[in-house]
């Protein structure tokens, strides 16, 4: 009797076992998800120093080599410490639709243990290095508006400019397209709804932009175009030549942009994935179609291909597909690269001309236009109809019906809203530095060259 009374107490503990539900234990972080973006936000920081920096620094007179070499450089430290400081908290954090709040500041309660979302529900990253990934799309973004401006503004007044940029056009833009509450919240309709409440109110639009086409790209050569008026032409712009010092240390800079490019649009992604490698995939293929065909194009219109041309080519097409990267096909990326080196060339050429500005490194004509046109076509190719991923539904876990009529409205209103954003708050900042600093060097100042006047050196020995 007693050991009969013993197996049925056994058994009794056994169906509990079965029949009590178990708790799911809080996601832990992926090793190969934490190396992969540990390794893109490396690739990122490379696409600025010494990418971006060799890159524009090839492009202007040998007297000012070093000023700009100094300035990408500065503003890449300056900006991660602002981001650091407050711009995590203000881009990151929910506040409103235009700006978070400051319950981040100087990364209050980020530690080793805290993760943030990715795109995939239960999946998460250590939310310390999403912080230093997004860390160095921060500093890229300001270093980009350098070029407009080169060869004529005063460095302090280069500083001056990006902290008040930085604050009140990167980060609020950032917030209004990519904050959201993460994958994890939108567990019904009724908690979609009151989660998207609280998103960045581009996202709230439905505008998707996957790794910086409005945010980074159109959002920067919007300031470049405003500083290239409000700071004035070069001296002698138009009738003496301004040539390119040294067409090498460019070629060097486009490589390194390239390859520090496929973790700006692959890491975005958050995960090491199919879509990472769909996006690693578009960039590739976009970049060598619009190398190909800004060359092609320039051969055919003046009779010579340049190396100046090719390597324009190359970031015109990463330019292009970096909002469309992760939600394209390989042939949407396709004809989004050979769409951008054709109207890119028109952009540096034909567009410039009208527009009458001294956008001395073409900042305008690559990025503005390269970021206007990726953000519509994103619009287009994310149909997968046409071979995109679609949007996908996280309540249902389904990819959403899609409508290219209604997506190509959403992403206007991502690219009109940056334009007009960006271009008012540069608008003030460089009258307040105006008022306060002065924005260019003296005429005499500018014909010796910004090297000496300003830091002292020289990038050559005469």
């Amino acid at each position: 009797m007693k050991n009969k009374c013993t197996l049925v107490f056994l058994l009794v503990l056994l169906g509990l076992a079965f029949a009590v539900p178990a708790f799911a234990a809080d996601p832990v972080p992926a090793k190969g998800d934490t190396a992969w973006m540990i390794v893109a936000t490396l690739l990122v920081t490379l696409m600025t120093i010494p990418g971006l920096a060799l890159f524009y620094g090839g492009l202007v007179r040998s007297k000012n080599m070093l000023s700009v070499l100094m300035q990408v450089f500065t503003v890449f430290c300056l900006c991660v410490v602002l981001w650091v400081l407050y711009g995590y908290s203000v881009a990151f954090t929910e506040g409103n639709a235009f700006f978070g709040g400051f319950s981040k500041i100087l990364l209050k309660g980020v530690g080793v243990e805290s993760v943030a979302g990715t795109f995939s529900k239960g999946v998460v990253i250590p939310e310390l290095i999403y912080v230093f990934f997004q860390a160095t799309f921060a500093a890229i973004t300001p270093a980009l508006i350098v070029g407009a401006f080169a060869e004529r503004m005063k460095f302090s007044a280069v500083l001056a400019f990006i902290v008040l940029w930085f604050s009140f056009a990167y980060l609020p833009v950032a917030h209004m397209v990519w904050f959201w509450a993460g994958p994890d919240a939108y567990t019904s309709a009724a908690a979609a709804e009151k989660m998207n409440a609280t998103a960045g109110f581009l996202f709230q639009k439905g505008a998707i932009d996957f790794a910086g086409g409005t945010v980074v790209h159109i959002n920067a050569a919007i300031a470049g175009l405003i500083g290239a008026y409000m700071v004035g032409k070069r001296v002698g712009y138009g009738r003496e030549s301004m040539a390119p010092h040294s067409l090498t240390m460019t070629m060097i800079g486009a490589c390194l942009l390239w390859v520090g490019w496929f973790g700006f649009n692959a890491g975005s992604n958050l995960e090491s994935t199919g879509l990472a490698c769909l996006a690693f995939g578009n960039t590739m293929l976009a970049t060598a179609a619009a190398a190909l065909s800004w060359t092609f194009t320039e051969w055919m219109l003046k009779g010579k291909p340049s190396m100046l041309g090719a390597a324009s080519g190359a970031v015109a097409g990463l330019v292009a597909v970096t909002p469309a990267c992760g939600w394209v096909g390989i042939g949407g990326a396709l004809v989004i690269g050979l769409a951008a080196g054709v109207v890119c060339l028109w952009g540096v050429n034909g567009l410039k001309r009208m527009l009458g500005a001294d956008d001395a490194l073409d900042v305008f004509g690559v990025h503005g236009v390269g970021g206007i046109l990726g953000a519509l076509l994103t619009g287009i190719f994310a149909d997968p109809k046409l071979g995109g991923v679609g949007i996908w539904d996280y309540v249902t876990d389904s990819v959403a019906e899609y409508s290219i009529s209604g997506q190509m409205m959403s992403q206007i209103w991502g690219i009109g809203t940056t334009i007009i954003w960006s271009a008012v708050v540069s608008i003030v900042a460089y009258k307040l530095v105006d008022m306060t600093i002065g924005l260019r060097v003296t005429e005499e100042e500018e014909r010796e060259g910004l090297d000496t006047i300003s830091h002292g050196e020289s990038a050559y020995n005469s």
